[in-house]
């Protein structure tokens, strides 16, 4: 278990228009974990992902395996 705090950023590809999700990735170090918000919800709650799991989704996302709407 960590103490450290997560720091939150956003893509650089984000257009500020708030459909976007914030992600601390300072945390897969020390818990190997890399938790997920809602960046219009800064105070409310995150999903926490393994990083292997999120590893795996980020590589979907750049093969193109999810649709685009």
């Amino acid at each position: 278990m960590t103490t450290e705090s997560p720091r939150w950023f956003k893509s650089s590809y984000s257009d500020n228009g708030g459909a976007c999700v914030e992600v601390a990735g300072n945390l897969v170090a020390s818990g190997g974990v890399v938790p997920v918000r809602d960046s219009k919800d800064p105070e409310g709650p995150s999903l926490v992902f393994s990083a292997s799991s999120w590893a795996s989704f980020v590589a979907g996302v750049q093969g193109g395996d999810f649709p685009t709407i």
